[in-house]
């Protein structure tokens, strides 16, 4: 390779690692870059920086490596970018080209076997490297620092012979994997333009060198005509791998193209369209499917910001707006979900997501991708339908099971009515009727009567089938209506059920028949685990109190047979029970019902006899 002048920004061959300088794997983050987001490739913009490497070829090797350098600042969004090539003696590296920020450094260069080129040439592997000169100081000088250096080998007939790289100078923005394979395609091809034009100035010293022969030949005898001849074959295999090279970089051309026409067909199977819009111009860019999802034809629509937000529903208009802008001013990325409305009435659901590019000069650009996901709402929107259909059935099975205590619910203030009414009666059949007696028995019938309507409700409430209407609740009440619905049952089966219910607790938004239907379930499962047992007390306990700062947690601990260990990680699985009668359907219920209320629900064994089931509810407000 071509070495050039010493200049004040080299570096002395005898700049080594310091002993305190840190580790090489402290400052690599190769992996890390793999893991990152990646935004979608930019074909058109990398078409461009090739076209330019193309016309170069019609200058010097320097020309080549300079364009590259730009092309890769410009297509990587770098703040500096360059080409470090090694000398003839192959003991330092020279700074061929550079440009952005550390262009005044060009012509300067580094050790070879201690600097971050001479370590990616000896793995000959792309690197990652993060602040440099925490292991390399006498790159501090280097003004601006370097917050992420990405280098990939730089190859001339297949042998490496130096390094391009990209320098972010800050942290407005991570290398990712679309920069490692723009700095890698960019390489390959500079690499065999680079070679086409040295090929080029070789070929042009030996049609000089042809001419002169070609004028010797009237001095020379017969026998130089064999060697004219020799030469100008092997001028003629010159041609022939110039024709090669030219050859090649039509292939990367069309390798190009079909890449292009990959990725519309992913888009087109996975229904998912990409977009670019800049913020500052309004300009646009759709790809095909995307028109297709927004019901455009893309060959007689111009793309346009005002024509996807029309289509956009009239619900949702506003709010992805405010999303959009509040991206845009924070100089963020973003993400929604919305739906649109096509013409004929046809509603599509899309999640959109859109990344934030922000340009040396200010200007904002969004790079982004649509995706319908209308086929995935509709089926979550059936199995919302079919749980709640199976809640249903659930609660209304609990509550044919506690038959004798719904009758008994009902029958305590039926039978008062019936005493109360006959009272009445006698006290006004008396030759001097007691109207006092008689009035305070009328009472008692009202009051004994809205005691049997409320059971009554309640139990209307708990059968009827609808849909999930949360609201501000006491959970307190909540808990102690159930608890007063299941007396009877827990008297019948001599199962002592107290209640701990914490004063001053915050409301909840929930739904009460769904809240009180997990309350049913867990009281009702503890009720028939204390009656398999009789060696110890039937003591069931319901309790309620503050969990954290933002949560109300409530539990029902028995004293029954307790829960084995393997049946606790499949406790809340449908269809599993330790039941000899049950659907096993009861508890997977009951977790879906909190979780769909924000909260959590769990089990766990007792240090005692028995186990705990306890649930949380985020607080209202």
């Amino acid at each position: 390779m071509t070495e050039s002048a010493k200049s004040k920004n080299d570096v002395p061959l005898e700049a080594l690692i310091r002993d305190d300088a840190v580790p090489l794997e402290s400052i690599l983050c190769t992996e890390e870059l793999r893991r990152r987001p990646w935004r979608p490739p930019d074909y058109g913009k990398e078409n461009i920086a090739l076209v330019a490497l193309v016309s170069a070829l019609a200058d010097s090797p320097h020309t080549i490596l300079q364009t590259l350098a730009e092309k890769v600042l410009d297509v990587l969004q770098a703040d500096s970018a360059g080409l470090s090539l090694l000398t003839k003696d192959e003991k330092r590296f020279y700074w061929a080209a550079i440009a952005g920020a550390w262009k005044p450094h060009i012509g300067g260069g580094t050790p070879r076997d201690s600097g971050p080129c001479g370590d990616v040439l000896d793995r000959n592997l792309p690197m990652l490297f993060t602040h440099w000169e925490r292991r390399y100081p006498y790159l501090l000088p280097a003004i601006p620092l370097a917050e992420e250096g990405l280098l990939v080998p730089f190859y001339v007939n297949g042998k490496a012979v130096g390094t391009i790289w990209a320098i972010a100078h800050n942290d407005r923005r991570k290398f990712d994997a679309e920069d490692l394979r723009l700095l890698e395609s960019l390489g390959r091809f500079a690499s065999a333009a680079y070679q086409a034009v040295t090929s080029i100035d070789d070929l042009k010293f030996q049609i000089a060198e042809r001419e002169k022969a070609e004028a010797a030949l009237h001095e020379l005898t017969d026998g130089l005509e064999m060697q004219v001849r020799a030469r100008t074959a092997e001028l003629e295999q010159r041609n022939k791998q110039l024709a090669e090279a030219r050859a090649r970089l039509t292939e990367e051309k069309l390798s190009l193209e079909r890449s292009e026409t990959d990725l519309a067909e992913a888009q087109r199977l996975s229904h998912t369209g990409s977009w670019h819009w800049h913020a500052g111009t309004g300009e646009v860019v759709w790809s095909k499917e995307f028109f297709a999802i927004f019901g455009f034809d893309a060959e007689k629509t111009e793309a346009s910001y005002d024509l996807s937000l029309e289509r956009i529903h009239p619900e949702d208009r506003s709010k992805v707006e405010e999303v959009r802008s509040a991206a845009v001013r924070e100089k963020r990325d973003f993400e929604a979900q919305y739906r649109l409305l096509l013409p004929g009435g046809l509603i599509k659901y899309l999640h959109s997501i859109g990344h934030c590019v922000v340009s040396p000069s200010g200007d904002i650009e969004y790079m982004g991708a649509v995706m319908d996901i209308t086929a995935r709402k509709l089926a979550e929107e059936a199995l919302h339908k079919a749980q709640a259909e199976l809640a249903h059935v659930t609660r209304v099975t609990t509550l044919g099971e506690m038959t004798a205590s719904i009758a008994h619910e009902l029958k305590q203030p039926l039978s008062a009515i019936v005493n109360n009414g006959s009272a009445c009666l006698r006290w006004l059949s008396r030759d001097d009727p007691n109207l006092h007696e008689a009035r305070a028995a009328a009472q008692r019938v009202i009051r004994d009567g809205n005691r049997a309507s409320e059971v009554i409700t309640g139990i209307r409430a708990l059968v009827r089938k609808a849909g999930s209407e949360k609201a501000p609740l006491d959970i307190n009440q909540a808990i102690q209506e159930v608890v007063h619905l299941t007396e009877h049952e827990t008297l019948q089966k001599r199962v002592m059920l107290r209640t701990e219910l914490a004063a001053d607790l915050p409301f909840v938004l929930g739904d009460r028949v769904q809240l009180q239907q997990v309350l049913l379930n867990l009281i009702t499962n503890g009720v028939e685990a204390i009656s398999s047992v009789a060696d110890r007390p039937r003591d069931l306990l319901v309790y309620s109190r503050l969990h954290e700062s933002n949560q109300v947690l409530v539990a029902v601990q028995d004293s029954g047979v307790g829960i084995e260990s393997e049946d606790l990680k499949k406790l809340f699985d449908p269809f599993y029970t330790t039941k000899s009668q049950g659907m096993g359907m009861g508890l997977a219920i009951s977790r879906s019902i909190i979780e769909n209320h924000g909260g959590k629900l769990w089990a766990s064994a007792n240090n005692g006899p028995g186990a705990t089931f306890q649930f949380t509810l985020l607080r209202y407000r």
